[in-house]
């Protein structure tokens, strides 16, 4: 008995060990497809030389992409008194 649960506590252990690896190069991936598309970006905006009006922008590039919403490590937040800043 205490052989199946040594067992089943390793295989469950390079199962999760697995899918952290398959969301690591998940997220690599899509940062990788960011990159590429920020340097056209960067390419174009370099060749043409111009100063952009506000109605000129791909605002659309600028969103979150929500496939990667649930790798963002979420942030504690601290107790914070605005008071406190200035004594």
């Amino acid at each position: 008995m205490r052989n199946f649960l040594i067992l089943i506590m390793v295989v469950s252990s390079l199962l999760v060990a697995a899918n952290n690896d398959k969301n690591n190069s998940e997220a690599k991936k899509r940062a990788q497809k960011q990159l590429e598309k920020e340097m056209e970006n960067e390419k174009k905006y370099a060749k043409e030389q111009t100063f952009y009006n506000a109605r000129d922008y791909d605002f659309k590039g600028a969103e979150v992409n929500k496939d990667s919403l649930d790798s963002v490590p979420e942030i504690p937040v601290d107790d914070f008194n605005i008071d406190s800043v200035y004594d």
